[in-house]
């Protein structure tokens, strides 16, 4: 009897994998708040260690510490060793959603969040209405759960019907599916627009399915069961070539499909053959010599680095590559950029506190290079950016849009 039950608990042989350097201290936000070893990926990972190890059930210091991490992976970009700490932390997370009792008004909190947020037909009805809330953030401070909500509100929605297919311009290099997203369609959608439509410039015929509502990112990242939304992602893009993902915890999560379905022999090999199909917008384009021109941005922009993005997916050359090919356009680095702005899927709604910490410390990094607008490729990042003072933010796909449309983004 252990403290983990017998579906997917943390592989043991993951968790050997760490030799405790501390390579991953410096990287960790926890850890720069609050100097915690129990707060450092390798103290989390000690802790997964003892729920193999000990008899009775999981304690409340260890549910603690994995729910305070982020899940924002910077320790797996700084580590030597090639800890999955991905793979670690999800797993574990799973298990606490199934073994671990929490406080009843915790338990609601969770479940409007997740009643709301991976259903775009619902979050459409409030839509309308929801840029109203960050008016009222300072008269809810005393509610630091209510205050976080209404300034994390997003701005008054774009809405954007997108044709299921869009023509590739000039010559032809390939057809793609385009996953529209939850968060990303309603609040977001001239992102999507100027996504689907800078592909099209490029020579790619893109197929943009109204299905899946949701492929399960906010859920898997908090270990909450999502199955049934990765099967249904898988099983609609399935016929694709490539599937294209412009939302970074989206791509993080669709990558690692052969590892959530793993246990399940009719699904895992074509979970995994799924995943190897999947990329980053940014990805795509940086595999392909630019075929429509560029016009001047005379602006300066500084480029945010998404967790799910540059951590768990690797991609951090790729954009910086793209916004340097628009004429005048002078991209400038933040300090910390390995360090998680708080967003981190629902982080910010559930641990309001130190998200709001984090998140003032990065617009204070980004305010600090003088550029006047923030590159950053998540729907998350770009709200918690803004609610906490920093510059304009915008999708690269709306800056390289508006250069190829020859205006000012």
């Amino acid at each position: 009897m252990t403290a983990f039950d017998v579906r997917n608990p943390p592989e043991p042989d993951l968790i050997d994998d760490c030799v405790h350097c501390g390579f991953c201290l410096p990287t960790c936000p926890t850890y720069a708040l609050w100097g915690e070893e129990m707060d450092t990926p390798r103290g989390r990972i000690v802790l997964m260690r003892a729920g193999h190890e000990e008899d009775g059930p999981l304690t409340a210091p260890q549910v603690q510490a994995w729910d305070n991490c982020l899940g924002c992976m910077a320790c797996v970009t700084a580590c030597p060793s090639g800890v999955q700490y991905d793979k670690l932390i999800e797993d574990t997370r799973g298990q606490v959603e199934r073994n671990w009792k929490r406080p009843r008004l915790e338990r609601l909190r969770r479940q409007a969040i997740f009643a709301l947020f991976p259903h775009p037909a619902r979050m459409r009805l409030i839509a309308p209405f929801a840029f109203l809330a960050r008016p009222t953030a300072k008269l809810l401070k005393r509610w630091p759960r209510l205050h976080a909500m209404a300034a994390l509100a997003p701005p008054k929605p774009v809405q954007v019907d997108l044709p299921e297919v869009t023509p590739a311009q000039g010559t032809q290099r390939g057809r793609v599916g385009f996953l529209q997203g939850c968060v990303q369609r309603v609040f977001f959608g001239d992102v999507n627009h100027a996504t689907v439509s800078v592909l099209a410039a490029e020579g790619f015929e893109v197929w943009t399915p109204k299905a899946p509502r949701c492929c399960g990112a906010l859920q898997l990242h908090t270990g909450v069961d999502a199955r049934d939304r990765v099967k249904e992602t898988i099983a609609v893009f399935e016929g694709c070539e490539r599937v294209v993902v412009n939302a970074a915890g989206c791509g993080s999560s669709m990558k690692d499909y052969g590892h959530v379905l793993r246990d399940e022999p009719e699904w895992a090999e074509r979970a995994q053959a799924f995943a190897e199909k999947v990329c980053d917008v940014h990805e795509l384009l940086a595999e392909h010599e630019p075929q429509a021109e560029r016009k001047p941005i005379e602006m300066a922009v500084a480029y945010h680095d998404a967790c799910h993005l540059a951590h768990a997916q690797g991609v951090r050359s790729q954009p910086r590559e793209l916004l340097r090919s628009i004429p005048g356009l002078e991209l400038r680095e933040p300090d910390g950029w390995e360090i998680c702005c708080g967003s981190a899927g629902v982080y910010n709604l559930l641990n309001p506190e130190p998200a709001a910490e984090l998140g003032r410390r990065k617009a204070e990094k980004i305010n600090a290079t003088g550029a006047t607008l923030v590159a950053a490729a998540n729907p998350g990042c770009a709200l918690q950016i803004a609610a906490h003072g920093g510059p304009r933010v915008l999708h690269p796909m709306q800056i390289l849009h508006a250069a190829i449309e020859g205006r000012t983004p």
